[in-house]
């Protein structure tokens, strides 16, 4: 038996099971991002990049645009981490194709072309060399 007869022959709440599970586990994170200020020295590790660098990754800022998105404030989650709450905003309609997909019995394929990879690659490499620029300062966490 392969994975999509699996997937048909299983009840729904097996077929739920896995992506109840990714819920609770990214609410579990956001909750303890939520409830543990990374604005508070102490923590969470610095970015060792920045550390030893000074230069911003993609994802220096995440933890305080995920703690600023719990509680509500969007300007400062874009302000710290304008491609993170992006890609938290991606993550839930995915999550979402994907629980339809598993009410309905159909596996979720995902198959992106080429083009699409190289074009987040290209916005990831971009976004971090503009957040580095001197013009780029309002993308700095």
């Amino acid at each position: 038996m392969n994975a999509d007869s699996r997937s048909v022959t299983q009840g729904l709440p097996g077929r739920l099971a896995v992506p109840a599970g990714l819920l609770a586990g990214a609410a579990a994170a956001f909750a303890y991002v939520g409830a543990v200020d990374p604005n508070e020295p102490g923590h969470y590790p610095v970015c060792p990049l920045l550390r030893h660098t000074g230069l911003y990754c993609p994802g220096c800022g995440g933890l305080r645009s995920a703690h600023a998105f719990v509680h509500g404030d969007l300007p400062a989650a874009l302000h710290a981490n304008a491609l993170a709450v992006l890609g938290y905003l991606a993550c839930a309609v995915l999550w979402t194709v994907w629980v339809v997909h598993a009410v309905r019995g159909r596996p979720l394929r995902i198959d992106p072309r080429p083009g699409l990879v190289w074009g987040l690659g290209a916005l990831l490499l971009v976004f971090t060399v503009v957040r580095n620029l001197p013009f780029g300062g309002w993308l700095h966490p």
